[in-house]
């Protein structure tokens, strides 16, 4: 190989340059002739039956040209699910449109369609609902209610176990048990969803795409009885993905239906009281925990039953998030034996799906709140707890004995005690210490926190890519799709070292479903690690026919010769060298199977000041430290990392979905919805570790999106422990103010 070095180097990345020079090309900036605004009346109600739609007043407004009910696409199935499907969750799956019964505030009940955006608001606002009123369900851990006649609103019981756990609560010394909650709250970009569809021929186009087009074409065209190759969706640039933007919601199908309906180009895009009272939430949950440990508190056993809120319907996700609480809840620690019980339960509020690092920013909090009450209650330091208790680098590869997302958990690699002492070190433990104690004597509220987590990434099954020389230059194409994540600067790094061309003359096409038959997208942090290494093998592919080609046209053999910049010249320096572009259609394809994931790990550590006053918590520093395996492009993945710290810091202090007695919605502005700005967000120092590479790659990668959020809720309860000095008070998620106050009152 030849050429530059660009596996682990902080290359600036390419996705920026159309957004800087102000040419990005969003949802919204995307516009045909003819169009026709498609706008949603939404129920009002949380739960309630539909006895009359009246759209007289809407149809006679200028402008307006239809209003459809259920009736109108009462052929069009529920939309289906793409990961961790149950037979027992189908009947709870939302249609397009409500048919007899709204079960939350924002469900789609009618769709207006008219010439533009200002005419389709009056024309939905015309649409006249009658609705009687039905007693909301809004606490997933009280008894069961009807959800259709012989259906309960407990779907299905998430369970995972294995070892002996009812002997390790009757030989422990001790048992600890804890109340715990997190609160529901979800991924906000700054890009509300928006969906654009149009028949272009006898091909349906959706543009608008994100993070899993080609699972959505497929879904659409089974929808919609099309063959998958009439349907291809065009994914532009996204403004911010976080787990909820690009799964396939009603109003996605009911452009596309519109279009095929109408025979012309029809748009919908969403304001945000609409994004936050009916794009996916997530995370509510509570968990009733119990430890069984021995004298010197290392776990003998966990117990864990849980309510998992999940909102109206069972959408996409199915039962993910909960499945991923369930398996994941043990992280970097030994636990001999376990079990859980997760129960998904509907409630009248937004349906649930999943959110940067869905099922583990709850079981982590879970799980490290745990730990904290079992240091409190054998009398020793939070960090010599978890060092009695973490696994070995000696036990890796480490099967847990359990699975999800359709894989055996086996922890492929990893040093947590090691990564344990360089985090202490990078955040100075002890004089954090030092300092909080006597801050403390001071009479300040200060204190330090640490949480501790396995994440998961890099899921299969699959990732297809196909390399071309172009006379403009390398073009990769891959099923795909960009959240925000850096994948073509990434992508363009690995098959840049590969062949040894600049990385800058690399072009990546993504989330377009017309360039590559299949792809299974981006979530679950998996595009590095999955078309990374589909990336590699088709690369040196590519080489070898490039050189092969280059040496039977320049009467030389191909091991004298080496690709460098844009051509190909002889590996010594000397004699003729050839154009790149002279081979142009050349092509190389790969796919990278794999049946497990691989699980990078880290160390949060949050040193906070609560005021006395208020109630409220300041993060004056924060230390992380990642092992990632391998790092393609380290200031991409601090970036992740940093950003994903933010997310966290809004679910642990500030962000919460509340509803009223009735089901209705409190927090649809962002005057209710409190996220956090730059201000509350510390700035962080970030260690990233190459520790423990993967053995499941060639380059031993491993995943980085969603490190940096999953332990943050930990981490600060733990800290705001310290600084009250009630070790194990912190019991729900987010610390508002208000529940800090309720703490300092008990004080």
């Amino acid at each position: 190989m030849s050429g530059e070095t660009y596996i682990g180097r902080s290359v600036p990345r390419l996705e920026d340059r159309p957004l800087l020079r102000g040419e990005g090309r969003f949802a919204a900036d995307i516009n045909f002739a003819e169009q026709w605004t498609m706008r949603v009346v939404r129920s009002p109600v949380a739960h309630g039956k539909i006895e009359s739609i009246d759209a007289g007043a809407a149809l006679a407004l200028p402008g307006g040209h239809a209003v459809w009910t259920y009736k109108d696409i009462a052929h069009i199935p529920p939309i289906g699910f793409r990961l961790t499907g149950l037979a027992s969750l189908e009947p709870y799956r939302q249609t397009v449109l409500a048919k007899d019964v709204v079960r939350y505030v924002g469900e789609p009940v009618a769709v207006v369609f008219a010439d533009d955006p200002y005419v389709a608001e009056d024309a939905a606002e015309l649409v006249e609902l009658t609705i009687t009123h039905r007693p909301a369900v809004l606490n997933a851990a009280e008894p069961t209610a009807e959800f259709a006649p012989g259906l309960t609103t407990e779907p299905d019981v998430v369970r995972k176990s294995y070892g002996n756990v009812d002997a390790a609560f009757r030989n422990a010394h001790a048992v600890v048990s804890l109340d715990l909650s997190v609160g529901r709250h979800t991924g906000v970009p700054l890009e509300t969803r928006g969906a654009i569809a149009r028949l272009n021929g006898d091909v349906l186009e959706m543009h608008g795409a994100a993070k899993v087009p080609h699972w959505n074409r497929d879904r659409l065209a089974l929808m919609l009885a099309l063959d998958p190759t009439q349907v291809h969706l065009f994914e532009g640039h996204v403004g911010g993905g976080f787990g909820i933007r690009g799964e396939l919601y009603p109003e996605d199908v009911l452009v596309c239906a519109a279009a095929l309906a109408f025979e012309r180009p029809i748009k919908w895009i969403e304001d945000r009281r609409e994004h936050l009272i009916a794009a996916n939430h997530s995370r509510q949950q509570r968990h009733r925990i119990r430890a069984a440990i021995d004298a010197d508190g290392r776990i003998l056993g966990i117990d864990n039953e849980f309510f998992h809120d999940n909102g109206a319907y069972m959408r996409t996700h199915a039962a993910t998030v909960p499945d991923l609480a369930a398996a994941m809840l043990p992280g970097p620690y030994r636990v001999p034996a376990y079990r859980a019980a997760g129960h998904i339960r509907l409630t009248n509020k937004t349906p649930c799906g999943t959110y940067r690092a869905p099922g583990r920013y709850e079981s982590t909090f879970v799980r490290e709140r745990l730990l904290d009450a079992i240091a409190e209650k054998i009398g020793v330091d939070k960090v010599e707890i978890r060092r009695r208790n973490l696994l070995t680098k000696a036990a890796m590869p480490h099967a847990l004995g359990i699975d999800t997302l359709g894989t055996h958990i086996v922890y492929d690699s990893g040093d947590y005690a090691l990564l344990l002492d360089k985090a202490l070190q990078l955040a100075d433990w002890d004089d954090l210490q030092r300092d909080a104690q006597k801050r403390r004597a001071a009479g300040e509220l200060a204190g330090a926190g640490v949480a501790m987590f396995v994440e998961k990434s890099g899921l299969g099954p699959f990732d297809d890519v196909r390399i071309t020389v172009k006379e403009s230059g390398i073009e990769v194409v891959t099923g795909n799709a960009s959240v925000g994540q850096g994948i073509e600067t990434v992508v363009a790094q690995v098959c840049a070292e590969g062949l040894g061309v600049d990385y800058r003359d690399i072009t990546v096409v993504h989330g377009q479903t017309n360039r590559i038959a299949r792809g299974m997208g981006a979530f679950a942090s998996r595009v590095t690690v999955m078309c990374g290494e589909a990336t590699r093998q088709a690369a040196a592919k590519l080489r070898d026919a490039i050189l092969n080609s280059a040496a039977e046209l320049m009467q030389t053999e191909p091991a004298a010769l080496a690709i460098r910049g844009r051509g190909v010249v002889r590996a010594d320096g000397t004699g003729p060298s050839m154009p790149l572009a002279s081979l142009a259609g050349l092509s190389a394809e790969a796919t990278f199977q794999t049946t497990h994931m691989v699980y990078p790990y880290g160390v949060h550590i949050a040193a906070v000041r609560v005021d006395a006053e208020t109630g409220a918590v300041a993060i004056e520093r924060y230390a992380i430290a990642y092992d990632i395996g391998r790092a393609v492009n380290p200031m991409l993945v601090e970036g992740q990392i940093a950003g994903g710290l933010a997310q966290g810091v809004g679910g642990a202090l500030y962000e919460e979905f509340l509803y009223n007695e009735s089901g209705e919605p409190l927090s649809v502005t962002f005057a209710d919805y409190l996220m956090p700005t730059a201000r509350e967000v510390p700035t962080s120092q970030i260690l990233l570790t190459e520790d423990a590479p993967s053995p499941l790659n060639p380059l031993g990668l491993k995943g980085a999106g969603e490190g940096g959020t999953n332990p943050v809720g930990a981490a600060i309860a733990s800290a705001v422990d310290d600084a009250l000095q009630r070790p194990g008070k912190v019991t729900q998620l987010p610390l508002t103010p208000q529940r800090v106050k309720e703490l300092l009152k008990r004080r």
